[in-house]
């Protein structure tokens, strides 16, 4: 198979999706992203025309992806590379935000991926290859108050992720679950989806670290153009890997997670293992 493939990403307007689709197009690839208007499609087409083609479309449309798919297939070739990037982070104390904001959350970040994914693995299981990169989050791994839909999401997404590569592993069609940490990006910015205030038992809690995200959105130690090289390596890989987190603070914070549940396996253990029958 030839090193130039054809990438199918999600979201490709602003944040990593606009940033591997420059790096990816940069190094030669073919790709194809999903934007939400004409303006953003002409936007895209123009970084390399002939390389870049935007489908218009929006992933909780579920009913028009496989169309979408189906078409590119047809037209513009075989998609080596799924990229599910497409989504927003919401923030709000859970008992202050509505079932309906749950849902959006999940219908963007978990089944408008789990539809791009079916859509596109007849054609990948028929080939016998493929990658389907999906966009979680260090939010995936470990949570913070005042995200909790968001994270909810993002461990479903990275648990999906996981069992589907076991099932797909015997077709050489690959899943990585990409993990990033704090980046540059508009996901603390405009992108976000902010629940009203209400109860004010949670404001000594909840309102310095609103404001903190507030201040510190655009100055993040991730550089999403890095992180976009980091993806293309792995796409590049022979083995790529089940998770792959971006960021040191990620790892950092994954580590501590991980250290702190070990702890309370091993004190908790003959509880856990009083359970067991004779």
């Amino acid at each position: 198979m030839s090193s130039t493939k054809t990438l199918f990403i999600t979201g490709v307007s602003s944040g990593f999706g606009r940033a591997l689709a420059q790096q990816a197009l940069s190094q030669g690839h073919r790709v194809i992203g999903t934007v939400r208007n004409q303006a953003a499609k002409q936007t895209f087409e123009a970084l390399k025309p002939g390389y870049a083609s935007a489908c218009l479309l929006d992933v909780t449309d579920f009913s028009a992806i496989e169309d979408c798919v189906n078409a590119v297939e047809s037209h513009q070739g075989a998609i080596d590379v799924l990229v599910n990037n497409a989504g927003y982070g919401h923030e709000g104390v859970m008992e202050e935000s509505s079932l309906e904001e749950m849902r959006r959350q999940f219908d963007v970040n978990v089944f408008g991926a789990v539809a791009m994914i079916k859509a596109v693995l007849p054609y990948m299981r028929q080939r016998r290859r493929g990658h389907i990169i999906n966009i979680t989050s260090m939010g995936g791994f470990i949570t913070m108050p005042g995200i909790t839909y968001y994270c909810g999401s993002k461990f479903a997404l990275e648990g999906i992720s996981e069992a589907l590569g076991k099932e797909l592993q015997p077709f050489g069609i690959f899943v990585t679950a990409v993990a990033p940490g704090s980046f540059r990006t508009d996901w603390a910015g405009r992108s976000m989806v902010r629940s009203a205030r209400s109860i004010p038992d949670y404001d000594t809690l909840f309102d310095p670290i609103r404001q903190a995200r507030v201040e510190k959105s655009g100055k993040q130690l991730g550089d999403p153009q890095k992180a976009a090289q980091a993806m293309l390596a792995i796409i590049a890989s022979d083995n790529p890997p089940s998770h792959l987190l971006l960021g040191s603070d990620a790892l950092t914070l994954v580590r501590n997670k991980l250290a702190t549940l070990h702890e309370e396996m091993d004190r908790w253990e003959e509880l856990t293992r009083s359970t067991d029958g004779e």
